[in-house]
């Protein structure tokens, strides 16, 4: 056993030697330059995704490939687009559903923000559908919803000074996300809509980004009245996921760079292939699923998953980030703490001055939250998820969905998700807002 690391390196090497010389590396595609003259209300951008093997086109869906907006538009709902620039000088877009297409204007509606998660997009918040798609169900609830995008993603791949040909453009993590990207989107929701505050939904890196947000900027978190983790990720020593069995070389940059990318995550195929056997329990028929880096790392439930919504899901997802965030993410499940990214002994000194990287203050998050996990989630582990609810000073419950094979993804996707989640979750927004404002939503 001591020697499978060292086997594992050597069998990585070799399949990367192979693929080289028989010309068979393929890179998953990555998205299309979204500079900041395209972020516009109507955009028609392409995405640019490989839909994969075994996604026939015979049955093409158009949502395939639209933008976000106009995936909204097609579902009965207004869409707009929003241009936030951070203070690092990144162009984030933000989605926004004020309505639905008809339906009277409603002034003074609360705020909710949606934020995706790893290698994701606002896209996953509306690929089920209407009335089964958190984002339009929140809509028909009362709730004026906006998308979030992260740097570096589909929407996100602009900034002031650098193009996204320069490694300097992709020298972040989550950390990055937290201090620059959140503050920015949220400060420009509460100005926008001149509200004290706004609910804020979060899955998966979603809400990594949100407790260094909280932790980091409670300037800004002052801004949050009620934030609900689905999936919550902070620690990670207990992570099912099989891309565990590359944490151990987090620190070998070359061997990293090249088999993830070494500025964009662009992950080769004979990685996510050799991934993708030594943890998916699938068959052949559904290998295509499996050969997607997104399922690879966060798994896959083959009795919650709609199939007729896979070529649309492969057509936004891997949606784009950094290498250096699945590090980030990488380092964690090797430490087993939630801090700062880890630079090696010297830098860390120059940086934090300390040989280590400094932990998130959680208990230093005055917000309220909620925490929504499941027993078969590869990435937010039970263990972990609980550590986290003890770690925070300020929480308004600990839930468990009641399917013992729902998983990370089955969140946003889930055939039984607005049942086994989003009832629970609107209930508790709402119990929130009634709190505050002592009324009730108008719809």
């Amino acid at each position: 056993m001591n020697r499978f690391p060292d086997m594992l390196r050597l069998v990585l090497a070799w399949l990367s030697l192979v693929s080289t010389l028989m010309g068979e590396i393929h890179i998953f595609e990555s998205s299309s330059n979204f500079g900041f003259n395209n972020l516009t209300d109507d955009h028609n951008d392409y995405h640019g995704k490989a839909i994969g093997k075994g996604a026939s086109m015979s049955t093409y869906d158009p949502e395939v490939y639209l933008p976000t907006p106009d995936m909204v538009r097609r579902a009965g709902y207004y869409a707009e687009s929003h241009v936030v620039e951070t203070k690092d000088g990144y162009f984030l877009t933000l989605h926004r559903i004020p309505g639905r297409i008809g339906s009277p204007v409603i002034h003074g509606k609360p705020s909710v923000m949606l934020q995706h998660g790893f290698l994701s997009s606002s896209a996953d918040w509306v690929i089920p559908g209407r009335g089964k798609a958190l984002a339009y169900i929140l809509v028909d609830r009362g709730y004026d919803v906006w998308l979030g995008n992260a740097r570096g993603n589909t929407y996100s791949r602009a900034h002031a000074t650098l193009s996204i040909s320069d490694p300097k453009f992709w020298n972040f993590t989550w950390h990055e996300m937290g201090i620059y990207d959140l503050p920015a989107t949220i400060d420009y929701i509460t100005k926008y809509k001149k509200e004290k505050s706004i609910l804020y939904v979060g899955h998966s890196m979603g809400t990594t980004m949100f407790y260094v947000m909280a932790s980091e900027r409670p300037d800004v978190a002052r801004k949050v009245g009620a934030m609900f983790s689905l999936a919550p990720i902070a620690f990670l020593n207990h992570a099912k996921s099989p891309i565990r069995i590359v944490a151990p070389y987090n620190q070998d940059i070359e061997m990293i760079a090249r088999i993830f990318g070494a500025n964009e995550f662009l992950p080769q195929s004979f990685i996510l292939r050799f991934l993708a056997r030594y943890g998916c329990d699938i068959s052949v028929s559904e290998e295509t699923i499996c050969a997607n880096a997104v399922f690879i790392i966060c798994g896959f439930d083959k009795e919650q998953f709609n199939n007729t919504l896979l070529p649309i899901v492969l057509g936004h997802s891997p949606a784009g980030t950094s290498t250096k965030t699945l590090l980030h993410f990488l380092q964690g499940m090797n430490s087993g703490e939630f801090r700062q990214y880890d630079y090696g002994k010297e830098k860390n000194l120059e940086i934090y001055h300390s040989v280590s990287p400094p932990a998130y203050n959680l208990s230093g998050i005055n917000v309220s939250i909620s925490l929504h996990y499941a027993d078969n989630d590869w990435l937010a582990s039970i263990t972990d998820v609980k550590r986290l609810y003890q770690a925070l000073p300020k929480t308004i419950g600990i839930y468990r969905v009641n399917f013992p094979k729902f998983n990370h993804l089955d969140f946003l996707w889930g055939i039984d998700a607005p049942k086994l989640v989003y009832d629970k979750l609107i209930f508790m927004m709402e119990k929130y807002y009634w709190k505050v404002n002592k009324k009730r939503i108008a719809v």
